[in-house]
C-alpha cells in the first residue's frame, strides 16, 4: 500500500468457526463424523490450544477496522477463547447428546480415538487482540458455548450443504448451472 499510496489494513485472526465451515476443519470435522458413526480422531493428547473466534464476531471485527482502523496498521483478531482440543470435541459430543442423542443411549464421547499427533504440530496457537479493542473497541460478542451451540445446531440443520460438499458434488458442477 505504502508504494501506491493506498490506504492498507491489514488483520490476523485466530481459528474461525461457524456456519458453513468447510469439513475438513477439526470443528465441522467432528461433528459430521459423530453423526456418521465414525471415530473422532484427536491428535496426541489432545492437549494443543487454539483460540477461537466465532464467524459473526470475525465479521463484525473487519467491519470495525474498515470503519474505524488506521491504515497502515495491523490488528489481531482473536475470541478470547482459548480451549484445549479435547475439550472442544468433548462438547462438541455433549451438545450432540443432547440435541441428537444416539438411539441406543451411548455417548458420542465413545467415539473419540486418539491418534499419532504430526510432528512438528504447534502446542499452541494464541493470539493478542488487545490492540483492536483498545483502539476500536472491538471485543468479541459471542462465548465459545454460544458459538458452538449455535454451530452443532445449524450443522444439524443442514446436512444436505454439508453432504454435498462430502459428496464431491461442488467439484464437478459449473457455478450457476443446476
Amino acid at each position: 500500500g505504502h508504494t501506491y499510496g493506498l490506504p492498507v489494513l491489514v488483520t490476523n485472526c485466530s481459528n474461525n468457526y461457524g456456519p458453513y465451515h468447510f469439513p475438513e476443519k477439526l470443528i465441522p470435522l467432528i461433528i459430521i463424523r459423530a453423526l456418521k458413526g465414525e471415530p473422532l480422531p484427536v491428535y496426541g493428547d489432545g492437549s494443543n490450544v487454539r483460540d477461537w473466534l466465532y464467524v459473526d464476531d470475525h465479521a463484525r471485527a473487519l467491519q470495525a477496522v474498515f470503519e474505524g482502523g488506521e491504515p497502515g496498521q495491523t490488528y489481531n483478531v482473536g475470541g478470547n477463547a482459548e480451549r484445549r482440543n479435547i475439550d472442544v470435541v468433548r462438547t462438541i459430543c455433549a451438545i450432540l447428546d443432547r440435541l441428537r442423542p444416539h438411539t441406543d443411549g451411548r455417548p458420542y464421547a465413545d467415539q473419540i480415538t486418539f491418534v499419532t499427533d504430526r510432528p512438528g504440530h504447534d502446542q499452541r496457537y494464541a493470539i493478542d487482540a488487545s490492540k483492536i479493542g483498545a483502539e476500536l473497541g472491538w471485543t468479541p460478542s459471542v462465548t465459545f458455548e454460544q458459538g458452538i451451540e449455535a454451530t452443532v445446531a445449524w450443522f444439524l440443520e443442514n446436512e444436505a450443504w454439508w453432504s454435498d460438499i462430502l459428496a464431491a458434488r461442488y467439484a464437478t458442477q459449473r457455478l450457476g448451472h443446476g
